[in-house]
């Protein structure tokens, strides 16, 4: 890497042949009219405006697909010597606003495309006080600024002999010295060589030309043998301003190079297969990654899916296993609405899909993913690490374990994978799930779902089409209102141990009311019997009588020893630590 700093000029040059163009993955220009207009002004007062980097573009380097910047006549097949990889929007607002001759595509700050041409106001750019919307004007392409909806010519800039007689210089003709000496001449003659102009020009020639001319901008330079990972890194560190470059989208410019429009075929597979709630937080690099799973556990030795590994992904590797890992997902997606985790909301891992649906790709050879027992161990291990909370972070190493271990485990009956083995669930663990957005917390949602939970009202079970159409949503058994009016405490009334998926219109029935109060509610609002509401309260791991005595510390202690039962059972694992000093102290009893 070096850094040195270059001329505008000399940049200006570069991107006006394409010797100096953009990696395919940059994303468009989008500067406005006054971020243009600022940024001319730091340059003629010659403030620093940040540094650029460039990637240098040679035979070892990485063979991104490149494009001119917007408004050179470069030619799309010119091969570049450098790559720009910051500073896209300064230079490219620079190079059409100082050296290119056409108009300024650029927009308004509300958003709407204008074209525009930028001059100097001469005196107003040697006037320390004047302000800097006089100094820099803006000039629509057809150089005239009017009012009235068009019917009054305010400025007209349409001839050289108006920018002249106004006092306006071009801009686009700053950086080409022998265009701005036949406008300085001809400037001179059009004022008769007045002396007072030629002096005026003179100071503006020495304080605001020649600055620019010599105006240089810091330049970093890397090496064309800088690793694909670094300069993913580069992206991440220098676009903390704007939207960050995905792994995804260095990818699809290196497959570029090969013709293959990675970006459509996703959006097409996305449409088929991620178009669903549940798999609608799958994003591109996600899909990439599990591919890079998938594709290395194939190819046999060690397997790995970082950063590095999914920027070394080959288009045949790609084109090889991008349908099957299609199904896999489609597998793994109803695996998990038969574990009853039907929406993305309610997903306790998203990142857990990326192993999930590699295993399930793996496991189609012989259809044995549809066999009751594999589904059974695939599960298990799903559940280890949803209640093991074991997905949490940075899970490159996890998921590459899992592919190997899972499918020997199944295949080879293999020892126990090692996310089964990290799995370990504290019992004051449910205490501490207050909030929907923790994994275990909407695991035990999906466990209640999955005891075949059925509506308070009409003792319909809560499956797909119910959770769907009736609003499904997660309250609290003992009503908050009543909790804190009867000064329970706060940590066991919220807590995942008293909440579970009801219908909004058995919501409005329970309100704020004792239990014992609501339960009759129900029973009139349903016409159901006691008999019947009882069952459908069972369903949800809730103790009848309990809940019809409102015995709120006895109802905590019994529900919680079934959600831990629960847990052990979709796990295959013990929970230590149920009969412990601080769960008994906290319960007030213990929950073996």
């Amino acid at each position: 890497m070096q850094t040195n700093d270059r001329q505008l000029v000399e940049l200006m040059r570069e991107l006006d042949s394409g010797a100096a163009q953009l990696p395919d993955f940059q994303r468009g220009w989008v500067w406005d009219d006054g971020r243009i207009r600022s940024l001319i002004l730091s340059v003629i007062h010659s403030f620093p405006i940040g540094a650029a980097m460039f990637l240098k573009y040679g035979d070892e380097s990485i063979h991104f697909k490149h494009k001119p910047i917007e408004g050179s006549p470069a030619n799309l097949d010119k091969e570049p010597i450098e790559l720009i990889l910051d500073g896209q929007q300064r230079l490219t607002s620079l190079y059409n606003a100082l050296y290119s001759r056409n108009p300024v595509h650029t927009r308004t700050d509300k958003g709407k495309d204008i074209e525009r041409f930028y001059y100097l106001d001469i005196a107003k750019a040697l006037d320390s006080k004047a302000d800097d919307e006089e100094v820099v004007i803006s000039v629509p392409a057809s150089r005239q600024i009017t009012s009235d909806f068009g019917r009054h010519v305010e400025k007209d800039l349409t001839t050289r002999e108006q920018e002249f007689k106004l006092q306006m210089f071009p801009l686009n003709i700053i950086l080409d010295t022998s265009e701005e000496q036949n406008w300085q001449n001809d400037y001179y003659a059009y004022h008769n060589y007045n002396p007072d102009v030629i002096k005026q020009f003179t100071q503006f020639f020495s304080k605001v030309i020649n600055p620019v001319l010599q105006y240089q901008i810091p330049v970093i330079s890397l090496d064309e043998t800088t690793p694909k990972e670094a300069v993913c890194q580069v992206f991440e560190n220098v676009n903390t301003g704007g939207v960050s470059l995905t792994v995804f989208e260095l990818v699809t410019a290196i497959f570029a190079m090969d013709d293959f429009p990675l970006r459509k075929d996703w959006e097409r597979r996305h449409d088929q297969y991620f178009s669903g709630d549940l798999l609608s937080k799958v994003t591109a690099t996600d899909f990439l990654t599990a591919l890079t799973l998938l594709s290395a556990f194939k190819a046999g030795g060690t397997v790995s899916c970082k950063k590095k590994d999914v920027l070394a992904l080959t288009l045949d590797n790609y084109k090889k296993y991008a349908d099957s890992l299609c199904s896999g997902f489609s597998i793994a997606e109803k695996l998990l609405k038969e574990e009853r985790i039907f929406s993305s909301g309610d997903l306790p891992y998203s990142a857990q899909l990326i192993p999930f649906s590699a295993i399930c790709t793996v496991l189609m050879e012989g259809n044995r993913i549809h066999t009751t027992s594999v589904k059974n161990m695939v599960k298990q291990w799903y559940w280890c690490g949803v209640f093991g909370e074991l997905y949490g972070s940075a899970n490159e190493t996890r998921y590459a374990n899992d592919i190997v271990q899972v499918t020997k485990w199944i295949n080879d009956g293999g020892e126990l994978p090692k996310t089964v083995t990290d799995f370990y669930f504290n019992p004051m663990r449910l205490l501490g799930l207050q909030s929907r957005q923790s994994a275990a917390y909407k695991g035990v949602m999906a466990l209640i779902l999955k005891n075949h939970a059925r509506d308070f009202i009409s003792g319909e079970e809560m499956d797909f089409s119910m959770f769907s159409n009736e609003k499904i949503d997660i309250h609290h058994i003992f009503p908050k209102d009543y909790c804190i009016k009867m000064g329970y405490e706060k940590r066991k009334w919220n807590s995942v141990v008293n909440k579970t998926p009801i219908s909004a219109s058995s919501n409005r029935e329970i309100g704020g009311y004792a239990p014992s109060a609501y339960l009759g509610r129900l029973e009139n609002k349903g016409s159901v019997s006691s008999e019947d509401l009882n069952g459908y309260v069972e369903s949800h791991w809730i103790n009848h009588d309990l809940l019809r005595a409102d015995g709120f510390q006895d109802f905590i202690i019994d529900r919680a020893k079934k959600l831990l039962c629960a847990i052990e059972t979709v796990t295959g694992r013990t929970i230590s630590g149920k009969d412990s000093d601080e769960v008994q102290q906290a319960f007030g009893s213990a929950l073996n």
